[in-house]
């Protein structure tokens, strides 16, 4: 999402940049200074490669610097929407491309993590301020979003980026960004303050607000606390206000979008023999309203879920157990549908489309059902399992030539024969890059794999879902596949048709890093229920 580009923030963008060259400057002379101090400790093959290096360095500072200028201009531009924004890649069924994902590629992307956690912790204060500044200066009182096109994030990608400019082997850039790391960490930390104080002194009053967003990070909203569970469903039900002369607290506060305007409790609870039964239908109104303000649920799930707001009120009558547990097949159909939603961010995106057509599809289908039964939802709880079994059957066949390709890599690799770097012209060489034993990082500063992470392999299976960072970015990536000795895996990316093959070790150092876990599905009726259970707190103290 392009920043609020105004005038202001494009003159502070200015100024920022005109000082970029003399930040990469210092950056150098850190990384001299840094590695000179280091020298005593080297061996002898080390202590010659981190030589070339400073060498290669001090003769190309000035063309290095302006690559770096480059690459933050371009980045910062692409934050203000000036310049173009990368595109994902388009879904094909005829892609055939597939790079092998090795270690060496996973300890980069974890040394380039380190790097921005290092930036955020040295200059957090320093983030802090300028983000209240910035929100100030484009109008956001309420700080509802991150204005800094100078985020550590870009300095650290931008870092690698002019690394890679380096006339030198993988191994002598990845020991530049090792030893840069912290100098840019101080040298951001002072830069930050000095942008405060010029800010300052232009005038600008920082916002003030009661939950500061860290920058760089993709934290969603903390008003309702996520959770897997519900609090007691059926000890809440006995809170709501039951006679049919109440007012109705579940009514609508005010139009929402949806084909449909929800039926309300009270006409629903006509039909209700008891007490209990109307205060459960007020609580599944409550919990429903809370739901789809959950800012978390994209607004195309968001229009499906309210045409069941209306037949959760009236299957509430029939099936007490729907407060038990949310577990319940109508709670299951609402989860997996946000959940896989989720996992397919692209709105455009043709495997969304047909989730979405599927859902509407059972959706209406349930909601003219003149009577409401637990057994219709879980018929179409089954009808989406099996889509989404249909749609991991298409993916995989899709990649049938590369499963076929690693399945013989693999076996190549068991039977300790040489395996070759190009193989069916599928595996690209230049996804593996090797690094000089002496350029590899100190011990201790890339995370080694546990039995956590081998165990951690050990529970993930075709079609879970993940979230990796490969190549330098954020994936939700669903496992396609596991070679029968789980040394090799292909995963899929949810927002487009690339396919990553990952080596059982680079997995376990990500897993170790904190670079991949599992994704689990969210329980929206969770989250709404302990947001009824606040309101319900605040209602009996009023």
């Amino acid at each position: 999402m392009a920043l609020n580009a105004s005038p202001e923030l494009k003159q502070f963008v200015d100024d920022e940049l005109l000082r970029v060259p003399l930040l990469f400057g210092q950056i150098v002379e850190g990384v001299l200074d840094s590695a000179r101090r280091a020298f005593a400790t080297m061996s002898q093959g080390q202590q010659a490669a981190i030589g070339e290096m400073l060498r290669v360095l001090q003769a190309d500072r000035q063309r290095l610097g302006q690559r770096y200028l480059e690459v933050m201009r371009d980045k910062v531009a692409e934050e203000l929407g000036l310049g173009p924004a990368a595109a994902p890649a388009p879904r094909s069924a005829h892609e055939v491309s597939l790079s092998l994902v090795e270690e060496d590629a996973v300890a980069l992307d974890i040394e380039l993590s380190h790097t921005i956690q290092l930036i955020k912790s040295v200059a957090e204060q320093e983030l802090r301020e300028l983000t209240m500044y910035l929100a100030t200066v484009v109008g956001d009182i309420d700080v509802s979003q991150e204005h800094n096109p100078f985020r550590p994030e870009s300095h650290a990608r931008a870092l690698w980026l002019t690394a890679q400019a380096l006339p030198m082997s993988r191994g002598h850039q990845v020991a530049f960004l090792r030893h840069a790391g912290l100098p840019l960490a101080v040298l951001l930390r002072q830069s930050y303050a000095t942008a405060c104080t010029r800010l300052e002194q232009m005038g600008v009053e920082p916002a003030r607000y009661r939950t500061l967003i860290l920058p760089g990070g993709s934290r969603r909203s903390s008003v309702t606390p996520v959770t897997t569970f519900s609090p007691d469903l059926l000890r809440m039900r006995e809170t709501m206000p039951g006679p049919l002369d109440a007012e109705p607290s579940s009514a609508p506060r005010g139009p929402r979008p949806g084909p449909a305007r929800p039926e309300r409790w009270h006409d629903i609870a006509r039909g209700a023999p008891t007490l209990a039964d109307r205060q459960a239908v007020e609580l599944v109104g409550r919990l429903f309203e809370a739901m789809l303000e959950d800012e978390r649920v994209p607004e195309d799930v968001t229009l499906l879920l309210s045409r069941l707001h209306g037949p959760a009120m009236r299957l509430a009558l029939r099936d007490p157990s729907l407060l038990d547990k949310d577990q319940h097949p109508m709670w299951r159909l609402i989860h997996l549908l946000a959940y896989e939603a989720e996992m397919v961010p692209d709105r455009r995106d043709p495997e969304r489309l047909r989730l979405l057509r599927l859902g509407q599809h059972l959706i209406d289908q349930l909601s003219a059902q003149p009577e409401q039964r637990t057994s219709q939802y879980s018929r179409a709880v089954e009808k989406l399992l099996d889509f989404l079994r249909q749609r991991l059957a298409r993916r995989c066949a899709a990649a049938a030539s590369q499963i076929g390709a690693l399945q013989r890599l693999e076996q190549r690799a068991g039977e300790a024969v040489t395996v070759p770097q190009v193989l069916d012209g599928v595996l690209d060489p230049q996804g593996m890059v090797t690094v000089p034993s002496e350029l590899l990082p100190e011990a201790g500063t890339v995370s080694r794999p546990t039995a956590d992470s081998d165990e951690w392999l050990e529970r993930l299976h075709a079609g879970h879902w993940v979230r990796l960072l490969l190549q330098g970015r954020w994936v939700h990536a669903q496992l396609l596949w596991a070679g029968e000795q789980r040394e090799l895996w292909l995963f899929g990316d949810g927002g487009s048709d690339a396919t990553w093959a990952v080596r059982r070790q680079a997995l376990t150092l990500l897993h170790a890093g904190g670079l991949a876990k599992s994704l689990q599905m969210r329980s929206l009726v969770g989250s709404a229920a302990k947001r009824v259970q606040q309101e319900i707190d605040r209602e009996s103290r009023a």
